[in-house]
């Protein structure tokens, strides 16, 4: 076997090796996700839909909650997730974006191949290289107030920053990075679960 050969077969096996469909999980309100591992974690590849006091369709459209499920307070957030799975912290956040290469090409290989607006003629689509599969649900004010479909996608971390900020993950349409940043805990994101 040459090398070029034997550097395909490899990143093959590696890419393997680094995710896998996992199977379904069922909320208590009988929604189902699909599931896939990624690195040594298993994930939602779907937005969290189960109804909480403090959740919110994007618009108050229930066609937006099928489409990209609930946008939480952080507080709705922090108890939403199925038993035996979790709201990721900070640093399991940073442990995926490692799985996938890193901050700098985490939101290309996180974000789905559609729905994602162009910037400047460009595609603003991911490759979903892991099948993690986010989508740009925008976020929720809790007055009422939606913006960023086709744009942006923030997921609460568990993680505080101080009393009334928490960390999350965004995914912007007009670039390949994901970033961690913390903002006030009663804006309206989304959910995705790590299995415990």
């Amino acid at each position: 076997m040459n090398r070029f050969a034997l550097t395909i077969f490899l990143t093959s096996l590696w890419a393997v090796a680094l995710t896998g469909c996992d199977g379904n999980l069922t909320d208590r309100d009988g929604n189902t996700y699909k599931t896939v591992k990624i690195g040594s974690q298993t994930w939602m590849a779907e937005n969290l839909k189960v109804r909480t006091e403090g959740s919110w369709c994007y618009k108050d459209m229930e066609s937006n909650c099928q489409k990209y499920g609930r946008l939480y307070s952080w507080d709705a957030a922090k108890v939403a997730c199925p038993a035996g799975w979790h709201l990721p912290g900070k640093g399991e956040f940073e442990a995926l974006f490692f799985a996938v290469g890193g901050e700098d090409v985490a939101g290309k290989k996180l974000k789905s191949t559609s729905g994602w607006d162009e910037y400047e003629g460009k595609s603003g689509n991911g490759d979903d290289a892991f099948g993690f599969s986010a989508l740009p649900a925008g976020y929720g004010f809790h007055d009422g107030l939606y913006v960023s479909e086709g744009h942006y996608a923030f997921f609460w971390s568990s993680s505080e920053s101080n009393s009334s900020y928490a960390y999350y993950m965004n995914l912007y349409y007009d670039g390949g990075k994901a970033y961690l940043s913390y903002d006030n805990n009663y804006y309206g994101y989304s959910v995705r679960c790590v299995k415990d």
